[in-house]
């Protein structure tokens, strides 16, 4: 799919939807979107700059119009009109991954992807918005003029800062929920909180390509974190590739967050292998039918970057409630 592909026909998606509609922008995998027709909200027009992301989305949400295309270019005359606009910008100029400073052109241009949403806003000028990042996008220099960009619009701003496992989620997973109201005070939302899924629930130990432990190569540091694990958690555990863990999780609490390259290993006894992509999938909280890219790199890519559907699902579901 060529940059400005666009699918689908705005105005028929409009009218076919009905309800409360809604458009997701840096759509991704869409977990938004998932999320959000699990509350019960007709997504009608998805985009995101990535051709397989569009092509991922369009097979899991047929019904949405999409866009291929740099949305800092994006007419928003050509989008339908919705009552709540999703939106997850590159978080990558944010996290605290290296390169984060200033002057590093590749996340100088990720930030900026957030003004997208200015400008969609001052066009439509629907009645909520929730955008997701990581939580230092609030440190970001320029977020004071972002919010009062916002803020000049109309809207009240109310930042949430939520962790994936009390949604349901089989995975510890911080990020911000900044939710935009045109109301007369902040709306902060009355989450639920749920039960614990366990990382047991998605690691599947009958399949996987398993490699012995021991093994010529194996990195030292790989092996000490394995001991660590081991005698934390006995011979079932999964463990971090790279990051700040030097042991292991155990399989009774959620997994650590997933990233957008392989990070979590599973050891079984004397053999481990990586997660498997429909793992990585249902630790996101993504519905098991749900269509990936054949390539494994590219699915956990894309999955690396989604929202948890379940987390946008009693995000949306609550503003509705607050409506």
């Amino acid at each position: 799919m060529e940059p400005g592909f666009c699918t689908g026909t705005p105005c028929a998606a409009t009218e076919a939807g009905g309800g409360v509609r809604a458009i997701d922008l840096f759509a991704g995998a869409g977990g938004f979107s998932t999320g959000a027709r699990m509350a019960g909200v007709n997504v009608v027009w998805a985009a995101n700059h990535w051709p397989v992301a569009v092509e991922t989305h369009a097979a899991n949400h047929p019904e949405t119009a999409h866009a291929c295309q740099d949305l800092h270019q994006a007419d928003w005359s050509r989008v339908p009109a919705h009552d709540i606009l999703l939106a997850s910008p590159c978080c990558q100029g944010h996290s605290k991954a290296p390169g984060k400073a200033a002057n590093n052109p590749q996340h100088d241009a990720s930030r900026s992807t957030a003004w997208a949403v200015v400008s969609a806003l001052e066009y439509h000028r629907p009645s909520f918005g929730v955008v997701e990042n990581v939580r230092e996008f609030m440190d970001w220099n320029l977020f004071p003029a972002w919010r009062l960009a916002l803020q000049a619009l109309g809207y009240q701003i109310s930042p949430h800062v939520v962790d994936a496992a009390d949604f349901g989620v089989p995975q510890h997973r911080e990020r911000l929920f900044i939710v935009l109201s045109r109301s007369d005070r902040p709306l902060m939302l009355n989450l639920p909180r749920r039960q614990y899924v366990t990382a047991a629930s998605v690691i599947d130990f009958s399949a996987g390509n398993w490699t012995p432990i021991e093994k010529p190569g194996r990195a030292a540091a790989t092996l000490s974190r394995i001991a660590n694990g081991r005698r934390a958690h006995g011979d079932r555990f999964p463990t971090a590739y790279y990051g700040n863990e030097a042991g292991g999780r155990s399989i009774d609490r959620p997994i650590g967050t997933i990233t957008t390259r392989d990070r979590w290993a599973v050891v079984d006894g004397d053999r481990m292998r990586m997660l498997r992509a429909d793992e990585c999938r249902a630790a996101m909280g993504f519905p098991a039918e749900y269509q990936l890219p054949k390539q494994h790199r590219t699915a956990v890519h894309l999955l690396g970057n989604a929202v948890c559907p379940p987390v946008a699902r009693d995000i949306i579901t609550a503003i509705q409630g607050a409506a």
